[in-house]
């Protein structure tokens, strides 16, 4: 099966199309949905080539109505709700078949002066990712999106070990990129929505599960952004009745906070 470039997908968006219909490959895919993370890169795209503004993203909100899938063409609507003097606040939706299938709202802020500075979390201590052994992709095992990151286990179980453990996380890749290429706000969306579910380890067979909701905060002064290797450590703050709470913390190489990602996931795995 051909796999399709992550430039290929989020460029079409950047540069628009005559009908701005989009649809994606099934390399892309996560079960019968596609990838939230690419989803959210073309949504970040779209909003800002509608917005036509350059400041930068300071908080993603994006609310998974349904499953946008591969196999049908969407579209992605964007309404600027308010252009102030320093934040423009932006809505979009993801129309497929006639429903919203996905829903985002975005605050883009310019940086005002201000007393208040309180250093970022520092990064935890992980071995380097060299030294670490790449996640395997397997067909039918792992979501198909998977074969375009370079994951590196470090913190926590495997998903389906179960793990007490409230911790997951490591390092990660976008294998589409090499060093030299451009790295933008719209892979990092991308990038950070990588990693599986944190309360997947938790559990002793293999089950379905989705985020419902995802939310991140940027920090800045945000330094540039290359496509390195990127730490990401997620924590457990509550799971119960089929859902959970988690936050995670995304740290560039060199130990600067660079973002916070949080999400309710539905779990289907039963009761035993």
């Amino acid at each position: 099966m051909s796999m399709t470039h992550v430039n290929e997908l989020l460029n079409q968006v950047a540069q628009g199309n005559p009908d701005s219909i989009y649809q994606i490959s099934p390399d892309w895919g996560q079960g019968r949905a596609t990838f939230g993370g690419l989803l959210g890169g073309m949504i970040y795209l779209a909003m800002r080539r509608e917005m036509q503004d350059e400041r930068p993203l300071y908080s993603f909100m994006v609310s998974f109505v349904g499953p946008v899938t591969t196999d049908e063409p969407f579209t992605i609507d964007v309404t600027i709700l308010r252009k102030g003097r320093s934040a423009v606040q932006v809505e979009a939706k993801i129309w497929q078949n006639n429903q919203v299938a996905c829903a985002a709202l975005a605050c883009f802020g310019t940086a005002r002066p201000s007393n208040v500075l309180i250093e970022s979390i520092a990064a935890p201590q992980a071995p380097a990712p060299d030294t670490l052994p790449a996640l395997p992709y397997i067909p039918n095992v792992v979501p198909a999106f998977t074969q375009h990151i370079d994951f590196r286990w470090a913190f926590g179980g495997l998903p389906f070990t179960g793990t007490q453990s409230r911790e997951m996380g490591g390092w990660m890749k976008l294998r589409d990129l090499n060093a030299s290429d451009e790295f933008t706000t719209a892979h990092l969306i991308t990038l950070i929505d990588a990693w599986p579910p944190a309360v997947l380890p938790l559990i002793k067979k293999p089950a379905p599960a989705s985020s419902v909701t995802w939310n991140i905060a940027f920090m800045h002064p945000m330094p540039d952004l290359t496509n390195d290797w990127w730490l990401y450590r997620a924590e457990i703050d509550q799971a119960a009745q089929g859902y959970g709470q988690t936050h995670a913390h995304i740290w560039n190489q060199d130990g600067v906070l660079i973002a916070v990602s949080s999400q309710t996931v539905a779990v289907f795995d039963g009761v035993e």
